[in-house]
């Protein structure tokens, strides 16, 4: 057991001593120093065919994502408070079903708050923060 242990921690002792007599041994390559560029010369260099050409605005990727998701979570949400409505109507007084109605609609309420947040925080990074 002891021979087990030691032979575990000499291995994981030699990982980074392998590591650090590489890159000791092999030479160090320089790199070219790269111009600044911004966030969008990069999103401009890795575009395709029929992408957006910004990543901004009315079609910019991160705002066609943030539509796309809110919409989902926003009808997700929605079916969710219709279901917990259903659920509330039929509970028949029963203790139990009323609370996990009431739950369901709690949550399905919090779901929108936050996709609402999302949105509100993403149009105000790409609007604000990112020139």
């Amino acid at each position: 057991m002891k021979k087990t242990i030691k032979t575990l921690l000499i291995g994981m002792l030699a990982v980074p001593v392998l590591a650090l007599g590489v890159s000791l041994i092999a030479p160090a390559v320089s790199q070219p120093a790269f111009a600044q560029t911004s966030i969008q010369d990069g999103a401009t260099a890795a575009k395709g065919e029929g992408q957006a050409d910004s990543l901004k605005g009315d079609d910019g990727v991160f705002k066609i994502v943030t539509n796309v998701a809110l919409y989902i979570i926003g009808a997700i949400s929605v079916l969710m408070l219709i279901y917990g409505g259903i659920r509330y109507t039929i509970s028949g007084g029963d203790t139990a079903a009323v609370t996990a109605a009431k739950n369901t609609i709690l949550y399905a309420v919090v779901g929108i708050v936050v996709a609402l947040m999302a949105y509100a925080i993403v149009n105000f990074v790409l609007t604000s923060l990112i020139a």
